[in-house]
């Protein structure tokens, strides 16, 4: 990934940073936000922009490249065994060594259906290559399956497997994609730096440790202060902050999806926004899990967060959780959208921003007195695509 390889000049003939041309960024801060005794591990991550051009704004992405674990990488080259230092093409065609190849450019902590049907290729007749058959002809079964390996589980199982070569088992695998994270940060408060929230996915399968290839990487492998994590900004379309700084903003993000109203704050903060900020948070427990807990306390204490509501799950008998604390406020929340106040969202769309949706129409119907069909309707059209004042970011 050569900065030069793909840039074209912008006014001042330097490089454009892309998804195609990444920026190779350096970790110049890095801090645990959960405490001790948190069933989660959620980070702060701060990057070094000096000499990038690269600027943003709250609302917008960063498209962050992962590199593979180490570890894991040597204990699939000890199946494979195959010289990590032969000679191979990365994806792009560049040259590299087959060690290097599956560190920084496949996809290997995850396995994908392809490497299944080429596998097939290398057993002989008999008992593994059944086994393997019977998964490769029940996509249901398949997807199942690879849901929770990655290849050195599947090569440990399929033992009987021999790629000709390390090219053929890379031809097999998926190239790195980036994975893109909620800026957590504004540019005008932090020049030259982007913030990072970022939840690292750790788990347990098939009697090995495993972990999120962008979040493992970022929490295990980034060394501080060397310039070697491929970046980009992903600028977002309509996740942003209203034109008008008088207008009130109503923020409900729990865990990381916190993120990106740490950025609506700050930059706030720094225009002289008139117009008042309610946070709605959401975690486990408020003791090991209040992520960036002294600074929303501290903007409370200076009238800068006009409304803090708190839902910790675990901290009580019964689980409450955000859309609970909305629909005990109601009233105020009903009242603040009624004087042209934007809804924001951000964080877990299969779950959590449906519960945020439904406790939306329902405060419509309880305080708006409207039926449920023009409660649904309001929330789903007025608000979203009308008026454009209720906005997602989910994932």
């Amino acid at each position: 990934m050569n900065p030069s390889t793909e840039a074209s000049g912008d006014r001042a003939g330097a490089p454009v940073y892309s998804r195609k041309n990444p920026f190779q960024a350096e970790l110049i801060g890095h801090e645990r936000l959960t405490g001790t005794g948190s069933s989660k591990d959620t980070r702060h991550f701060v990057l070094n922009l000096d000499g990038s051009g690269l600027t943003y704004q709250p609302g917008d992405s960063l498209g962050a490249f992962g590199q593979n674990s180490p570890e894991v990488v040597d204990e699939l080259l000890a199946w494979l065994e195959f010289d990590a230092a032969t000679p191979v093409q990365g994806p792009t065609g560049q040259p590299t060594t087959f060690r290097q190849a599956l560190l920084n450019n496949y996809t290997v902590n995850r396995a994908n259906r392809k490497v299944m049907g080429g596998l097939a290729q290398t057993i002989p007749q008999g008992e593994q290559r059944n086994r393997l058959m019977e998964l490769v002809d029940n996509p249901e079964l398949l997807a199942e399956y690879i849901d929770t390996r990655d290849y050195v589980d599947i090569l440990k199982e399929f033992d009987e497997a021999a790629f000709e070569s390390p090219a053929a088992f890379l031809s097999q695998l998926t190239p790195i994609v980036p994975r893109l994270y909620s800026i957590a940060s504004s540019l005008q408060r932090h020049p030259n730096e982007v913030h990072l929230c970022v939840s690292v996915v750790r788990y347990d399968t098939h009697g090995r440790a495993k972990k999120g290839l962008a979040s493992g990487f970022l929490a295990d492998h980034a060394d501080m202060f060397v310039k070697n994590i491929p970046i980009y900004v992903q600028e977002s379309r309509t996740f942003r902050l209203p034109k008008d700084p008088a207008t009130d903003i109503i923020m409900c993000g729990p865990g990381a999806g916190v993120a990106p109203f740490r950025a609506f704050v700050e930059q706030r903060i720094c225009d002289g926004a008139t117009g008042r900020h309610w946070l709605f948070f959401g975690e486990q427990h408020r003791a090991t899990d209040f992520l960036y807990g002294p600074e929303w306390l501290a903007c409370q204490k200076q009238g800068k967060l006009h409304r803090l509501d708190l839902a910790f799950s675990r901290d009580q008998a019964h689980k409450i959780y955000v859309q609970n604390r909305m629909l005990e406020q109601s009233h105020d929340l009903w009242d603040w959208i009624q004087n042209g106040a934007y809804f924001y969202v951000c964080g877990d769309a299969k779950h959590m921003a449906k519960d945020v949706h439904q406790a939306l129409i329902q405060i419509a119907q309880k305080e708006g007195g409207l039926s449920p069909e023009a409660a649904t309707e309001f929330v789903n059209v007025t608000l979203m695509r009308t008026e454009r004042r209720y906005l997602r970011d989910v994932y």
